[in-house]
This record gives structure tokens, C-alpha cells and sequence, in this order.
């Protein structure tokens, strides 16, 4: 059960960008000046790409930093979670 867990929680974000990207590639174009900062969105910090989609074209200001930051702590627990797994089975 865990592992479907870690595994929706690796894809789910990947698949919310690509769909929401299909349906509204207005706001992904206000938010991104160029595709490539969402594919490197994509594969390492799909969280964060979709925070940033969510608040940049009004303006990132006041709490949207906070909804970032939460979004970037996301993803970094995403990869460091796994390792900190590993070392506790290790011992």
C-alpha cells in the first residue's frame, strides 16, 4: 500500500501539469517565458511548476511566496524522503 502511495505522489503532479496544460495553455504561457523552464518543471519540481502556474500570471506577491515555498519544501521532501527510508532500513 505504501509503494501506490509513493508512486501517485511521484505521478500525480505530472499528470495534473500535462493536463492542465492541454486545457488552459493561456495561463502556462502568462506564467512560463519559455517551455523549457516547464519541462525542467516537469521532471524535477512538478509541485512547485504547478504552484507557480496557479499564482504567476497575477502576480506573485504577499502570500503567494508562502504557497511556493510550501510547494519547493514538497518537492524536496519528495526526493529526501526516500533516501532518509533507506538509511533507516539500512541500520
Amino acid at each position: 500500500m505504501c509503494c501506490l502511495v509513493a508512486i501517485a505522489a511521484m505521478i500525480g503532479p505530472r499528470v495534473a501539469i500535462l493536463v492542465w496544460w492541454l486545457f488552459d495553455q493561456v495561463r502556462w504561457k502568462a506564467a512560463f517565458s519559455s517551455f523549457l523552464w516547464v519541462l525542467v518543471g516537469f521532471i524535477f519540481f512538478p509541485w512547485t511548476t504547478l504552484m507557480w502556474a496557479l499564482v504567476a500570471p497575477t502576480g506573485v506577491w504577499g502570500f503567494d511566496w508562502l504557497w511556493l515555498g510550501l510547494a519547493f519544501v514538497v518537492d524536496l521532501g519528495s526526493y529526501s524522503g526516500g533516501a532518509l527510508s533507506r538509511r533507516r532500513r539500512a541500520y
